[in-house]
């Protein structure tokens, strides 16, 4: 809880009474490797926040090839917030790819905690733009480079990522084959 705290607090003040709030509406969540925190065609019913683990979005292109949109990592926000605030089927697949410990908000809490604590609105649009802003920053620098500048800006991006995420979920993320990241890995060792 305290990582989520301090978290938050980076981008507004809280005071104890606010704090303790929030914490009494937490819950834990653990999804063991492989589970789904969230599927496509489901709506989002929790807004997360990952402790300890990776997680990865993905969605399936109309050729039925599973595509990595990006990847999230710990101290960082979960959420399909289009499907989890307009009540939306979710066209992308949350899946954890290696166990993962979060704290998560119903939907019910965190509207609750949005209404009752003034100025949480506001901190919530901070974290929200933030993490809209990396995901966009992450995958335009990735789009127009050749494989190797696009591995090389992935471990720049995601330093503590590499070497613990499957070979084929990288490769999915920087858009080619396994066998293309394992040749580009070995020139660049």
């Amino acid at each position: 809880m305290k990582n989520f705290i301090d978290y938050v607090l980076q981008f507004g003040n809280l005071n104890q009474q606010q704090i303790d709030l929030i914490s009494k509406k937490t819950t834990e969540l653990i999804l063991q490797k492989d589970d789904y925190f969230l599927e496509a065609g489901k709506v989002s019913k929790q807004f997360g926040f990952i402790i300890d683990g990776i997680t990865r979005v993905s969605y399936y292109n109309n050729k039925g090839e599973e595509i990595t949109k990006y990847f999230i990592e710990e101290n960082n926000i979960l959420v399909d917030l289009e499907s989890f605030e307009n009540e939306l089927p979710s066209i992308a697949y949350v899946q954890a790819i290696t166990d993962c410990k979060m704290i998560v908000f119903s939907k019910k809490d965190w509207q609750e905690l949005l209404n009752t604590i003034l100025g949480f609105d506001a901190i919530v649009f901070k974290i929200i733009s933030k993490a809209l802003l990396q995901k966009i920053e992450r995958r335009s620098s990735i789009v127009s480079e050749n494989g190797t500048t696009r591995y090389l800006a992935f471990l720049e991006t995601y330093p503590n990522l590499a070497n613990r995420i499957p070979l084929s979920y990288l490769a999915s993320y920087l858009g080619m084959t396994q066998s293309s990241l394992s040749r580009i890995r070995k020139n660049i060792r």
